[in-house]
């Protein structure tokens, strides 16, 4: 956060907050952050992430702060069951009635929000959804070494898929490991190969033997996380994002402004940056309970990526079409317009 405070040239002032649920923790938040809120008087509130949101509309309701945005960036109550999801859902609705303009991030978002009960209120998307945009000339193959690939170890025999992200069940990280060994053991022209760019979680682990198929086979490179993925993304043939849930990730519009097809869940946003057969391939949203893992979704999984390395024209393809899909829909500094225009129009500027 120092870095982004000292690259911006803003103020930066630290509250602490907890991710989990902590009383205690969270009340002091709470108060922290209302008496910082009636200190500075702020016309604009803007939240995301549910937790850091929660805390924040509700103090800024009770300070008076008049225009409190929630920008919703995923549903985490999405996947899980019982209990825990109706307190999740609860947090939500506590969230949007706190709010005086809720924004989804997405339609997929804007339906689910609606289509749940989690608000009444009218929602709107901005521009055509995301959080931030892409920087394309950033993310552009001219800024990058053309040799990468082969310095990570890969050859023209090889079929490279990358998957970036937390190396988590919720990720599909299950049954993209299921998938893998299959086409391992199949025979074929094309060595399929994985790149591999993210980080395990303790709290999080894969089932049976996936964590140590993805950190030590000779067909996976798995590479940590990486403060800059473009090269990564540069070096492969296609992405694979097989994730359980979304509100409209970076990954697939960072990767189809590189050129790069992509495979997705059918879910929030995904879909949304996806056109089947366009710019990649849609295969079923995945309908895995807790402690279980999506066999169908596994088989649509396999089957996808088989179809890609066998392709190969059709990849390419995809991938030219890729770059031009996502400049003219999710350029940075056009959604940074949008939300401008948002910020302008609640203080009555709008048409200054």
């Amino acid at each position: 956060m120092d870095k982004v405070r000292k690259r911006e040239g803003v103020r930066m002032v630290n509250i602490p907050m907890e991710r989990e649920v902590s009383l205690l923790k969270d009340l002091r938040s709470l108060i922290a952050l209302f008496f910082f809120f009636r200190k500075e008087k702020p016309d604009i509130l803007h939240c995301n992430t549910p937790k850091g949101s929660l805390l924040a509309l509700l103090a800024g309701l009770f300070a008076g702060v008049p225009n409190r945005i929630y920008l919703v960036t995923g549903l985490r109550y999405q996947g899980t069951t019982g209990f825990f999801r109706f307190i999740l859902k609860t947090m939500e609705r506590i969230s949007c009635f706190c709010a005086t303009q809720v924004i989804p991030e997405g339609h997929g978002v804007l339906h689910t929000l609606h289509a749940d009960h989690i608000t009444n209120k009218r929602l709107r998307v901005l521009h055509y959804g995301n959080i931030n945009g892409i920087d394309t000339s950033y993310f552009s193959r001219k800024c990058l070494e053309e040799n990468f690939r082969s310095a990570l170890g890969f050859t023209d025999d090889d079929f490279v898929f990358i998957f970036v992200g937390r190396i988590v069940r919720d990720k599909g990280m299950n049954e993209l490991a299921e998938a893998m060994k299959k086409l391992i053991s199949e025979k074929r022209s094309k060595q399929v190969k994985l790149l591999l760019v993210g980080s395990f979680e303790k709290g999080n682990p894969l089932y049976g033997d996936n964590e140590d198929f993805l950190r030590n086979s000779e067909h996976v490179k798995f590479v940590g996380w990486q403060e800059d993925v473009r090269p990564y993304l540069a070096a492969a043939d296609a992405l694979v994002f097989p994730s359980y849930r979304e509100g409209f990730p970076n990954v697939p519009i960072q990767a189809g402004a590189l050129d790069i097809p992509c495979i997705v869940t059918n879910i929030n946003g995904c879909n949304e940056i996806i056109k089947d057969n366009l710019n990649g391939k849609i295969i079923r949203a995945p309908y895995a309970q807790q402690g279980k893992r999506d066999s169908l979704m596994e088989n649509a999984l396999y089957e996808t990526m088989k179809w890609f390395i066998e392709h190969p024209e059709e990849v390419k393809r995809m991938g030219r079409n890729a770059r031009g899909m996502i400049t003219s829909r999710y350029e940075q500094k056009d959604v940074w317009k949008e939300i401008l225009n948002l910020y302008l129009e609640l203080v009555g500027l709008n048409n200054n």
